[in-house]
This record gives structure tokens, C-alpha cells and sequence, in this order.
């Protein structure tokens, strides 16, 4: 018996006017932004000069909700692009090798902090002998 597998199962599928549910409920929270500015602003200055704010976050949020590069949408292109910033010198891509090299994460600490911490695990050892001892004894 055939199956039918699905190719592009990545692929979001449209909702309303070519639009996914993820595209669409980014611009509705940018639109609710923007009629927040917008009438937080209308009062005190007008509505001509409080729709200027309001039309800019709202295309923002359009552009965020639109924007693919390489069939990346904009969080993942950001996420790569700061992992890319953080990586170029630890990573170096030649042609027609493999030049993949794991990341390893340190953490820095002070010299101060990293020796009370081992200060304290000596301490540590030496309460645990001195009741193991007094254990022994029992």
C-alpha cells in the first residue's frame, strides 16, 4: 500500500490572503501597539502627528511578520546572525573541507570566587573525614 508523504512539512500553511497564523498574529499584537500609541498620543498632540508613531511600529511589525531570508523568518536570521557575530573567530570555513568545530561554552568567573569555592570543597572534605573517623570509632 502507497502513502502519501508530505515534502515541504516545514512549510507554513496560508490562512487568510497568503498569510500564515504566525504572520497574522504578529501583525494583530502590532497593531494592537500601534492603536495603543496612538490613542495614548491622539489626546495631547493630535491625531495627525500621534498616527506618525503608530504607522512605524505598525510597519515594523509587518516587515518583522514578512521578513524571510534563505527560508529563515526574522527570529531565526537574528539568532544566526548573533551566533555567526559570536562564532567568527573560533569557526573558519575553507572550501571543499570539512571545517566544523564544536563550540565549547566556558564560563568566566573571578580568580577570587574560583579559589573560596575550592577553599570550601577542601573544607568540605575534611569535615566529611573527620566524621567518617568519629563514625568509625562508634
Amino acid at each position: 500500500m502507497q502513502y502519501k508523504i508530505p515534502v515541504q512539512i516545514e512549510n507554513e500553511d496560508t490562512i487568510f490572503m497568503g498569510l500564515s497564523l504566525r504572520q497574522i498574529i504578529i501583525i494583530m499584537i502590532g497593531g494592537g501597539f500601534a492603536y495603543m500609541i496612538f490613542k495614548s498620543l491622539e489626546g495631547g498632540i493630535g491625531p495627525e502627528i500621534a498616527s506618525i508613531p503608530a504607522i512605524l511600529v505598525l510597519l515594523i511589525a509587518a516587515f518583522i511578520a514578512l521578513f524571510r531570508n534563505a527560508e529563515m523568518t526574522f527570529l531565526p536570521f537574528i539568532l544566526n546572525l548573533i551566533r555567526l557575530n559570536l562564532n567568527t573567530n573560533v569557526r573558519i570555513w575553507s572550501k571543499g573541507t570539512d571545517s566544523f568545530s564544536n563550540l565549547e561554552v566556558g564560563y568566566v568567573r573571578l580568580l577570587a570566587n574560583a579559589k573560596t569555592k575550592m577553599e570550601s570543597k577542601w573544607h568540605y572534605t575534611e569535615v566529611q573525614d573527620e566524621v567518617s573517623e568519629k563514625l568509625a570509632k562508634l
